[in-house]
Formats: C-alpha cells, sequence, structure tokens
C-alpha cells in the first residue's frame, strides 16, 4: 500500500493551493479528484471552458489559471476521476477510479471538498426542466450549452445574480430573475454593515452584477414569495407561479434555475467522525477547525468553503495555511519558516472574510424553503414530504435518524445530501427547539455508491498510475 506525506481530496482552489504549496516544501502529495480535470466547480473546465468569449464567464472565474499552471508544474500525483467513499481514523483512503478501488495511506489528510448549493425544497422542484443554477452553471463552463427558453432564475444571494448575468452575455434570453430575499433580512443584516464596507470590493461587484442586469433589460422582481412549478401535459415544467409584492403572477417557462446560496459539503467530514457545530448566520452545519484547518481528528485537515464558506480566494488562502502546518508536523518546515510564510496570508485573509456576516444574514433563505409546506417533497430518493417529517416529529421523533425508520428518508442514492438540512429545519421547527439539538444523520462510508466488483478488488493495493 503506497502512502504519500499528504493526500488531498479535491482539486479546487483550496486543493490546487494546497498541492502546490505542499510539492514546494519537498512533500509527496498525491490529490484525489472526483471531476476529469482540476478547477473544482468555482473553476470548473478552466483548463478547456467551452466558451470561447472570456466575457461570458468574467475574469474571476479565469483567476482560476493563476492556480492551474502551478498545480500542473508542480511534483504532485493527479488522479481525476476518483470517487473518495471512506476515510479511516488511521489515515487510509479508500476510493474507486476506472471501475477499480484502490487504498491509500496517508502522514495527513486535507479534505478540500468544497461547498454545495443548498437544497430548495418547494412546490414542483422535482420537475423536469426544474434544476438549480449551479446546475446550469457547470452546463455552460463544460460544453457551451444553456437551458432552453422561457427561462426563469428564482433564489437568493450573489451567485443567483452572477449566473443571470453569465446566461445573459451568452445570449439567453431571460423571462424574469425573482429574488426571493426576504425583507426582513436587510434590517438584520445591517447589524453587520461595518463588515460590508471593510469587504467594499466584494459589495461593490454584486452592485454591479444587479446594475447591469437591471440595464440589460432583463425584469428582476425583489421580494418575492410563494415560488410553485407547476407542470403541463406533458409533465414538465410549463408555467412558475409567485406573489410578487401581494399580488400573484404566472409566467410561461420551460425551464426554471433556483438558488438558495451554498453550504459546506460535510458528508465526508461527517463520516469520519469529525466534531461539526452549528452555525446560525450560515443556517447550515460546519466542522470544527483550528486556526490551520486541523480538526479534532489529528492528522486530518479541512480546508476551503468545506470548512465554512468564505469564498474562492480565501480557499486558496487556506488551502496554502493547512499544506504549511502539515510540512511543520512532519519535519519539513520549522515553526520560524511556516509563520514566516503564513503572516501575509493571515494578513489577507481577514479582510477577505469580513464581508461574510453581512451575507450571511442578507441571503438567509426564506422560512418557505427552510421549512416548506406540507405538500412539498423534501426527499426525492424516497419520495417523502415535508408532512410526512412532520407526522413522524408529533409522534416522538427527535432527530433525522430516528425519521429512516419510519420512511427511509435520507437513504436514497444522494445518502442524505439533498434532504439533511430540511429534515433537521422541519423537525426543530415542529418541535420547537434547534437544528443544533436535532442533529444530522449518521453518515457511514460508502459515501457515494460503488458496486461489488470495485469492492472484490479492494485487495489489489497497486498504485494506478497518475
Amino acid at each position: 500500500m503506497k502512502q504519500y506525506d499528504l493526500v488531498i481530496v479535491g482539486a479546487g482552489p483550496a486543493g490546487m493551493a494546497a498541492a502546490t504549496a505542499a510539492a514546494e516544501q519537498g512533500l509527496t502529495v498525491t490529490v484525489l479528484d472526483e471531476q476529469a480535470a482540476p478547477g473544482g466547480q468555482i473553476y470548473r473546465a478552466i483548463s478547456a471552458p467551452a466558451p470561447r468569449d472570456e466575457r461570458i464567464l468574467g475574469p474571476d472565474y479565469y483567476h482560476g489559471c493563476r492556480l492551474l499552471a502551478p498545480f500542473h508544474q508542480a511534483s504532485v500525483d493527479y488522479l481525476p476521476s476518483a470517487t473518495v467513499w471512506e476515510i479511516t481514523h488511521e489515515r487510509e483512503v479508500r476510493f474507486s477510479a476506472g471501475g477499480q478501488a484502490r487504498t491509500l495511506r496517508a502522514g495527513r489528510i486535507l479534505l478540500a471538498t468544497g461547498a454545495q448549493e443548498r437544497p430548495v425544497p418547494f412546490p414542483g422542484w422535482q420537475l423536469p426542466g426544474v434544476m438549480s443554477c449551479g446546475a446550469a452553471q457547470i452546463m455552460l463552463k463544460t460544453s457551451g450549452l444553456t437551458p432552453p427558453a422561457p427561462l426563469v432564475l428564482a433564489g437568493s444571494g450573489p451567485l443567483l445574480l452572477l449566473i443571470a448575468l453569465q446566461l445573459h452575455r451568452a445570449g439567453v434570453e431571460l423571462a424574469a430573475v425573482l429574488d426571493t430575499t426576504p425583507r426582513e433580512n436587510y434590517l438584520k443584516a445591517g447589524r453587520h454593515i461595518g463588515g460590508a464596507l471593510r469587504g467594499w470590493k466584494m459589495l461593490l461587484k454584486g452592485l454591479d452584477y444587479m446594475a447591469r442586469l437591471k440595464g440589460s433589460g432583463v425584469p428582476c422582481l425583489s421580494r418575492v414569495s410563494g415560488l410553485r412549478a407547476e407542470a403541463g401535459a406533458d409533465g414538465r415544467l410549463a408555467r412558475v407561479h409567485f406573489s410578487h409584492k401581494g399580488k400573484a403572477q404566472t409566467l410561461d417557462a420551460t425551464s426554471l434555475l433556483v438558488h438558495q446560496g451554498v453550504v459546506p459539503n460535510v458528508q465526508l467530514s461527517r463520516s469520519i467522525g469529525i466534531d461539526h457545530q452549528w452555525d446560525e448566520q450560515q443556517l447550515c452545519w460546519r466542522p470544527v477547525t483550528d486556526a490551520w484547518g486541523e480538526t479534532d481528528v489529528p492528522g486530518i485537515f479541512i480546508a476551503g468553503d468545506g470548512a465554512g464558506i468564505g469564498g474562492a480566494v480565501a480557499a486558496e488562502q487556506a488551502g496554502r495555511l493547512a499544506s504549511w502546518q502539515v510540512a511543520h508536523q512532519l519535519g519539513n518546515l520549522n515553526q520560524q519558516e511556516r509563520d514566516r510564510l503564513a503572516n501575509p496570508v493571515h494578513r489577507v485573509l481577514p479582510p477577505l472574510l469580513a464581508i461574510r456576516p453581512f451575507l450571511d444574514v442578507l441571503y438567509q433563505p426564506a422560512k418557505e424553503f427552510l421549512t416548506p409546506s406540507d405538500d412539498t417533497l423534501v426527499c426525492r430518493c424516497e419520495e417523502v414530504t415535508a408532512g410526512d417529517i412532520r407526522r413522524f416529529a408529533q409522534l416522538g421523533c427527535t432527530g433525522p435518524n430516528q425519521t429512516k425508520s419510519f420512511s427511509r428518508v435520507g437513504m436514497g442514492p444522494c445518502q442524505g445530501r439533498m434532504c439533511g438540512l430540511t429534515v433537521a429545519q422541519i423537525i426543530a421547527d415542529t418541535r420547537q427547539t434547534t437544528p443544533a439539538e436535532v442533529g444530522y444523520y449518521r453518515i457511514r462510508s460508502p459515501i457515494k455508491p460503488l458496486t461489488l466488483q470495485e469492492l472484490a478488488n479492494l485487495g489489489n493495493t497497486d498504485q494506478p498510475k497518475p
């Protein structure tokens, strides 16, 4: 079984920056990436983006090239299309690639698995034609494809505006952008205006997105509520219903893109048994880490949005910090040199993160998405509704794990990724307690589907060629 000083899971901004920094310190490094090429979600397909016009995706996307070039030049074993499905406390990493399951042993492990879009349950979200904004962005970056018109975008957060602008630049006619940010959020976010002013560059960027969209003639409606998707005779999306400033409205739509922010991807960290805490501002779970990204499981680090949403630039800086600490722990870097390298990063990170409390509070999802109506499908894998979850809570279920016994909720192919937060929120709301008290699913490996043949081949410890 081959051993590396550092095994990194994920090749987004945190993973690429960490791998490069670790290799510079003489560590043996391998990167296991579920995608076919480095970049993660934010820089997906950065080595060969489909849109030829760089104005479509914008300069923030092409910043990824500054990470990609040194990553390719570094002495790093890169394994694409590799799905990690188990990590042990003994720092053994089990993954599948090319239909073969393998195990690596690591001196240290860095999880750079990033974020996932927050699930957006509302009536009709399971219909063909309804997809997340992130899914539409993947189509645009990797293949240059866009969802068919008429196209409606609905939700809240900076990414909603960015994708609307990118689609508009790509020549897509947008029927409307529906902003579901609750009115009261603006008042609550005002308490964090100081941090917003410290992060004025990002604030101006968001205002610029809004101005460009409105200047382009795209209808942008704020204070939207009551979102509902309706199917046509063919079972696909046909209409989008909503209320704007108290008035019911309907738009014909072939595609509906929805977004309610992003949350840390904690499935892998949960399966390891790392301690997590409820983030009251971001309304999600996040792993507990120290200043260098190390968790309560010795030798396992988390960097980037997987440790709490901070954005791509902050993620790459966190990746470097984790690598320098690993190099220090393994004896390749003394404390004085580690601190010398880290000091500029410690100066850069606070301004990058200063705006986060403002954004997190401003774009907290409306209650209708956190605790949807009874007829809304919550677990699409097992077809369990919000009403079912409420009934289980009234019968005595105190947490998501008990609801599995009643309905198999969270036991489908997605392993609870798309329903876990909502189930916890509904139980907490029904029992008049908090999500922190209710808890989350008990995640066990394998966290991703794999075949019996892959398990049978696990005894073959030959290292696949990068």
